[in-house]
């Protein structure tokens, strides 16, 4: 957007880009080369200090396989609900609130 040479405050870019993503789903290479979801984040909108967002699952590592030196672990709920569930349901994708749960 900046380079179109349209004259737009960075906040109204800002607030164009978190209307039109909501969710978040980031990939990362670990150490072991394996590419992996590390985290899901739904973004919410923006606020006095930006985009806001809040992570629904993360990655969590339970360790390294000492045979195969790949890294053990899944992607675990936050326990954060996100706010696109309403709309899931109403659109007929029932996910039930109890995946969101944190062990």
């Amino acid at each position: 957007m900046l380079m179109s040479g349209a004259e737009l405050p960075s906040r109204a870019i800002r607030e164009q880009i978190a209307s039109a993503v909501n969710m978040i789903v980031h990939q990362s290479r670990l150490r072991d080369g394996t590419r992996r979801i590390v985290s899901i984040t739904e973004v919410l909108g923006t606020g006095p200090d930006g985009v806001v967002m809040q992570e629904i699952f993360a990655f969590k590592q339970t360790g390294v396989d000492p045979e195969t030196g790949k890294v053990m672990g899944e992607l675990a709920p936050t326990g954060v609900v996100p706010e696109a569930l309403e709309r899931l349901s109403a659109e007929g994708e029932a996910v039930s609130e109890e995946m969101f749960a944190a062990a």
